[in-house]
């Protein structure tokens, strides 16, 4: 999966709520987990591309999420969050498979930009720079360029249009872009993929873009390079 969806492992409500809002608001889909057995069936039954961890939960700790995870063939990322300050709390969870160590309290501009650093790592799903046509998209600012000229797009509409870029001429099914652009605590109404497509659909005759978004009935969506 290419879209950027993160598992937050934090049991604290108001600094899940905090990170959730910047995370959401800098282009990410993010699922929330307050304890370690949410955490643990989430990560059985959904793909992440990077992982949130607190590492002192009400039920468990962290360090076992980690544990399991690394088990995995390809396991995401792990950025791990904690008031844990000590250097052999720092060592033991890097040692086990942790990618990075972010020590609370900490700014959430910093937390993004980490989360960004290493979704750029090679064999992460990360580049920086898409281009398709005259359309350019700057994945870590955000920015979007037509014909080199900055233009606006809504958020919603900006992950679909990444996501599409990534795929440039392959089919998405719509299962997968549903899983991708929303979260799975949130129910989604059935036509809500349809309408963001349709904005989006607007968005790119609007700003006279080359590239063009094709329905495949039943199947899902293309962006056509040309």
């Amino acid at each position: 999966m290419l879209t950027m969806k993160i598992l937050l492992v934090e049991d604290n409500a108001r600094l899940s709520e905090l990170i959730k809002e910047a995370l959401v608001h800098d282009g990410f889909v993010v699922d929330h987990a307050p304890s370690f057995a949410n955490a643990h069936d989430m990560i059985q039954h959904f793909q992440y591309n990077l992982v949130l961890l607190d590492l002192t939960l009400p039920d468990g700790d962290g360090l076992d999420i980690i544990k399991y995870l690394t088990k995995n063939k390809s396991p995401p990322p792990i950025l791990v969050m904690t008031a844990r300050a000590g250097l052999d709390d720092r060592i033991k969870g890097l040692n086990l498979g942790a990618d990075d160590y972010l020590v609370k309290p900490f700014a959430t501009e910093e937390l993004i930009a980490r989360c960004r650093a290493l979704l750029r790592r090679p064999g992460n799903v990360l580049g920086t720079i898409l281009t398709i046509g005259n359309i350019e998209l700057n994945s870590a600012t955000r920015d979007v360029f037509i014909n080199t000229k900055r233009a606006n797009i809504p958020p919603k509409e900006l992950a679909l249009l990444e996501h599409l870029m990534r795929h440039a001429g392959q089919i998405v099914s719509r299962e997968h872009l549903e899983a991708s652009l929303y979260t799975s605590q949130k129910d989604v109404s059935p036509n809500a993929l349809e309408a963001t497509i349709s904005r989006l659909r607007k968005w790119l005759k609007s700003n006279n873009c080359t590239p063009t978004l094709h329905t495949s009935h039943g199947i899902g969506y293309v962006l056509i390079p040309e």
